[in-house]
């Protein structure tokens, strides 16, 4: 069994889809996969309750069985950081529920995925940024970058700041969120792998909007592009 935490450099990296298609792609290989998404914000109104979208689309990419209380126990509408919203709406997150509901997943599946809200330094309660819930997962990190200007800055600030708490870094995922490419893209890649000394684990193309819930889709590109057998053991 192996967990993995994945965080971006900012919101709005394209973690989730990347997140997801792994997931789908670790599934296809033959594996158990468990997805925790421990807080997610900007929730729509359904009902009585809050529909956590990213997590649903976690829980589906992977099959994992949990229901989506345990896939994403805090659930807050807007969109905010966790901490910000919950406050809001009068919403307490407990971490170590979060660090319990993950080592019972990690006993039960063969990889679990853990997906974190924002970058490292997002609140997540009162006196806890996601660099400290990671820390007290014990688990290693894989930064989710975009691959356009400025992502050098973001992405090593990033590895800077989890390496100096003590954090392993197990790689960067590159994730293309424009169909167009320029210099940039084109040689940040080298620039944030000399600079930074951790693994690229590969390079995500640009995912056309109407392919981003086709999971065989998904799970194709993944097992193109990222380097899921060295540091997923498949």
């Amino acid at each position: 069994m192996s967990g993995y935490f994945i965080s971006g450099t900012d919101t709005g990296v394209g973690k989730t889809l990347v997140t997801g298609s792994i997931a789908r792609a670790l599934v296809q290989s033959g594996k158990k996969v468990g997805v925790l998404k421990p807080c997610e914000t900007g929730c729509r109104i359904q009902g009585d309750g809050l529909v956590p979208a990213d997590a649903v689309f976690l829980q589906d990419m992977s099959g994992c069985r949990e229901d989506i209380d345990t896939v994403c126990p805090y659930k807050m509408q807007h969109p905010l950081a966790p901490w910000v919203a919950a406050t809001l709406e009068n919403v307490e997150i407990s971490v170590a529920r979060i660090a319990s509901i993950c080592r019972e997943m990690l006993e039960r599946y063969d990889v679990v995925l853990v997906e974190g809200a924002g970058g490292l330094m997002v609140p997540i309660t009162e006196n806890m940024l996601t660099l400290d819930v990671i820390k007290l997962l014990n688990l290693p990190l894989i930064i989710v970058a975009r691959l356009s200007l400025g992502t050098i800055n973001h992405t090593l600030l990033s590895v800077k700041q989890a390496q100096s708490s003590g954090i392993k870094v197990a790689g960067i995922i590159l994730n293309q969120l424009l169909p167009d490419t320029s210099k940039a893209e084109e040689t940040n890649p080298q620039v944030i792998k000399r600079f930074s000394e951790v693994r690229l684990l590969g390079q995500m193309p640009f995912i056309a909007p109407d392919k981003r819930n086709d999971s065989d889709y998904l799970a194709n590109l993944a097992t193109q592009h990222i380097n899921l057998s060295h540091f997923l053991n498949l």
